[in-house]
């Protein structure tokens, strides 16, 4: 696939997930924000529903025991409304909290004033003669049941007449008087269930801004989730009460709405962000891998065509008469050909082998060994072309113990490819020094050169499987990317650790960390 292809579909791609995953958000948070404001309306008609049942309560519980048996005579006055709310009937007398009086009027649109709290009370039993019907005009007063059914048939504007009369007189009590706790939360909790609201709350009574004594045990006015409501309104809309209930769970009953379909949203988005990443992550290593294939069948082609033009030359050397006859040159010619056969061999041996290694199938038969030894003998096989190139290889044995258990052959094989490696990308002499010192219970072993060095991003992958970096030319430096592939998976069998520390220009080093036998 072409590469400027293969990028535009990764970024579509990526760019179609991001959009889902942001049409997901957006539509979680829009739905959380509509839940939000469907609490937020239903839990002000519950504080409004609760404060009309309270003001309606106050009526009728007043006026139900009012007129109970044995009250038909009673008028409304200061007496009567001491004995309803337990109260020293001086504690109203005292009282100078009057509101001015006007003319009532139909429309219900009317105040009241009184210099003390008897004539109020006159003014009151009068007007609730023009409610309940003139009884002198029927020679006879109306029986406390007859008064209760005129009051449950009264309209809506004389109840609310009504009530603003005994709102009056209520008024100039102390609110926790009229009110309890047991009542508000009753109330709240029938009035929440018929909104099929489940959740908890804290409520307190305020007068103009100050705390009363009506309020549950743990309410606090800076709760986020803090509504309220006037109590016991006069008919001009004002109050000196507010019911301020916190709703505790309405983050519970918010999200508990939507979190169902939210999680399996998130869920099959996530589902859907890992099987794209792992899809994008495929196919990058299948792309790396084609191209890692390519150059790895390059570099074999390179690797095998230099022995097989040798053989070819030196075969066709051998076949000319003047060469046949002379034995020192066929012998020689036949060695040429028997080297580049078995340099050949040694390129297959190194494929099968890292093929073994991959299936496990390798044994590896270890014995006791001193790794200055191995070192030494590693050196052995390339210090003719380090020299021919005018470059030196030095040790520095600071390790007192260099026992481990290992293979020889096959260690003996990782030190020379790491130490083949620093010659091959060292473009002057190849200068290479080797460092060994104990560490607790390991011997870490340091191969330094001079060489070209390498990128922090190619450090990573050098011990990958048929990677080679990539210089322009990909036949400057010999090689299959096999050889320090093989290193790491030899090392790990070893149960040894391999690290490199590079810069480019600078050289490299290959840090090997073996663990020590006693």
């Amino acid at each position: 696939m072409n590469k400027k292809l293969f990028l535009l579909l990764i970024v579509l791609m990526s760019l179609s997930l991001i959009g889902i995953i942001f049409v997901q958000g957006y539509w979680i948070k829009s739905t959380v924000d509509d839940k939000e404001e469907q609490f937020s309306f239903n839990a002000k008609q519950v504080l409004i529903n609760v404060s009309k049942e309270l003001q309606n309560k106050e009526l009728e519980n007043f006026w139900f025991e009012f007129n109970a048996a044995g009250n038909a005579d009673t008028t409304l006055n200061d007496i009567s409304l001491a004995k309803y709310y337990k109260l020293d009937k001086n504690s109203l007398k005292n009282s100078k909290d009057l509101i001015p009086e006007e003319d009532y009027k139909a429309s219900s649109d009317f105040l009241i004033t009184a210099q003390d709290s008897i004539q109020f009370a006159i003014l009151i039993n009068k007007k609730m003669n023009q409610l309940f019907g003139n009884e002198e005009a029927s020679n006879r007063k109306l029986t406390s049941q007859e008064r209760i059914n005129k009051l449950m048939g009264m309209k809506d504007a004389e109840k609310e007449m009504l009530s603003a009369y005994i709102s009056e007189y209520s008024s100039r009590i102390p609110i926790h008087k009229r009110l309890t706790e047991e009542t508000i939360a009753t109330l709240l909790t029938r009035e929440l269930e018929n909104y099929n609201l489940n959740t908890e709350f804290e409520f307190g009574v305020y007068s103009n801004s100050l705390a009363t004594k009506v309020h549950s045990d743990n309410f606090s006015v800076d709760y986020p989730a803090t509504y309220g409501v006037p109590l016991f309104v006069d008919l001009a809309g004002n109050s000196n009460y507010q019911l301020l209930v916190n709703f505790t769970g309405k983050k519970k009953v918010v999200l508990s709405s939507v979190t169902l379909m939210a999680a399996m949203s998130i869920i099959f988005t996530l589902i859907i962000v890992i099987a794209y990443s792992s899809a994008l992550s495929q196919l990058i290593k299948q792309r790396q891998i084609s191209q890692i294939k390519t150059d790895f069948i390059n570099n074999m082609t390179h690797e095998f065509k230099t022995p097989i033009a040798t053989i070819n030359l030196a075969l066709d050397a051998i076949k000319n008469p003047k060469i046949i006859c002379d034995q020192e040159k066929v012998t020689r010619y036949l060695n040429m050909i028997r080297e580049e056969n078995k340099r050949m061999h040694a390129q297959v041996e190194n494929v099968l082998q890292i093929s073994k290694l991959e299936k496990n199938e390798l044994d590896l038969k270890k014995e006791r060994l001193h790794l200055h030894e191995i070192i030494e003998d590693s050196i052995t096989h390339i210090e003719l072309i380090v020299e021919d190139r005018n470059g030196y290889i030095k040790t520095h044995f600071g390790a007192l113990k260099s026992s481990i258990l290992a293979n020889q052959d096959h260690l003996t094989n990782v030190m020379v490819n790491i130490l083949d490696n620093a010659v091959k990308y060292s473009e002057d002499e190849p200068k290479i020094d080797i460092y060994t010192e104990n560490v607790r219970n390991y011997i870490v072993l340091k191969i330094r050169d001079q060489g070209t060095g390498m990128s922090k991003s190619v450090q990573k992958k050098i011990f990958q499987k048929f990677y080679r970096e990539h210089t322009g030319d990909i036949h400057n430096v010999k090689g299959h990317g096999l050889g320090l592939a093989y290193v790491k998976r030899i090392l790990d069998d070893h149960h040894a650790t391999i690290n490199v520390e590079s810069e480019k220009g600078k050289g490299s080093t290959f840090i090997i960390k073996l663990p020590l036998i006693t």
